[in-house]
């Protein structure tokens, strides 16, 4: 009987510093990724640095009017001809990578893209910011007379891929910087194939669902990567500025820009509009979520 007794005694002293040794040791606080630091996977032409969670579907819808130089008598641009159109899909296979496809109306573009974040700010600064790499390729779905003689289908083919850091500095503002590298595989004769750009985005919250948002992209004039001795035709910087209303599975974006492009491309290798009265045009995005 002493015997059993003093085993149970011991059982229960044992349990006893296991329960206070649990209590002595807080749970180690898991440090989160920060909240909304953009509203949309899209900031006006350039990817922001976030994804969606898995298994949501992204649809995209965005225009581009034309330039308002004609005043009044085109309603500023709005029905001017020439806008361009771009109708996209996005899925986030994983929390951090997204694939999608799009279609658009300048040159029957054709475009896959992909876009995965490694790294995500997290509140307590763990991870400063956000880290988010993103490439498409897209395909010119034009007749063959555009490509001219000794036609291959390689002449259709453009790539872009761009890496983005990303940070939300507070509830008001967020920021993002990238740089990026472009590659037509068929361009004309005094263009250059290749072309890096630096690009620099961001935003201000005014209100729970309203921001004031600003986009730059700067195509730089780098010599060793030029084939001619002389930047002919080197396109513009282009600039947008604009408003954007957000819900949880809604974003609208309208603003002003300077470039007709809405692939990414497009806007470094070819834009040659100033940002000026005569050549700026209207804009929007649409952005709807559903998760499944």
């Amino acid at each position: 009987m002493k015997k059993y007794l003093i085993i149970l005694v011991l059982a229960i002293l044992s349990s006893a510093m296991l329960i206070a040794q649990e209590e002595a040791e807080p749970e180690k606080k898991v440090d989160k990724p920060v909240r909304a630091p953009w509203e949309s996977g899209t900031l006006v032409n350039h990817q922001t640095s976030i994804t969606q969670y898995k298994n949501t579907l992204e649809m995209v819808i965005s225009h581009r009017f034309g330039p308002v130089e004609n005043g009044i008598s085109d309603v500023f641009g709005i029905m001017a001809p020439g806008a361009n159109i771009r109708i996209g899909f996005n899925y986030s296979i994983l929390d951090n990578l997204v694939v999608g496809y799009g279609t658009n109306s300048q040159k029957k573009y054709q475009d896959f893209q992909a876009k995965y974040t490694p790294f995500q700010q997290t509140r307590e600064n763990t991870i400063p910011v956000s880290l988010t790499v993103y490439g498409n390729a897209a395909i010119d779905g034009r007749a063959d007379e555009a490509f001219g003689v000794n036609y291959e289908f390689s002449d259709r083919l453009s790539y872009f891929s761009e890496l983005i850091v990303g940070r939300k500095i507070n509830d008001i503002f967020s920021v993002q910087a990238s740089v990026n590298f472009t590659h037509y595989n068929a361009v004309d004769s005094l263009l250059d194939n290749d072309k890096m750009g630096l690009g620099f985005g961001g935003r201000v919250k005014f209100s729970p669902q309203s921001s004031l948002t600003l986009e730059v992209g700067v195509p730089l004039k780098i010599e060793g990567m030029s084939q001619h001795t002389s930047f002919t035709n080197h396109p513009k910087p282009h600039f947008s500025i604009g408003y954007e209303v957000s819900t949880s599975t809604h974003a609208f974006q309208i603003f002003i820009t300077n470039g007709l492009g809405i692939l990414p491309q497009e806007l470094y290798m070819h834009n040659l509009s100033e940002f000026d009265s005569e050549s700026i045009r209207f804009g929007f995005n649409i952005t709807r979520l559903w998760n499944f």
